[in-house]
């Protein structure tokens, strides 16, 4: 069964924006976010395909809704509950 984020062939998401954008953050805290994916991935809390595959299984609406970062940001903080780093439900306020 394909994931949400596999959408090869599906058509009616519009058209793509291939205009040059030469920042690679709009924000500061996108900024952070790869830093703290770098961190804690260096630091051997996750590798890069359990990542992969957390972003991958995020709820469809959720992951539709999200941004490029807000995707990796949700998949770092259901990683550090997985892994026990955190406990269940401490981000959520």
């Amino acid at each position: 069964m394909a994931r949400i984020n596999d959408v090869g062939g599906t058509q009616g998401f519009g058209a793509i924006d291939t205009t040059d954008d030469t920042e690679p953050f709009h924000a500061d805290w996108e900024a952070r976010v790869v830093g703290l994916y770098n961190t804690l991935r260096a630091q051997g809390i996750f590798n890069t395909n359990e990542f992969r595959d957390a972003i991958e299984s995020m709820p469809p609406g959720e992951y539709l809704a999200a941004s490029y970062y807000e995707r990796w940001f949700t998949a770092i903080c259901a990683l550090l509950e997985r892994k026990g780093v955190l406990e269940p439900g401490a981000l959520d306020d």
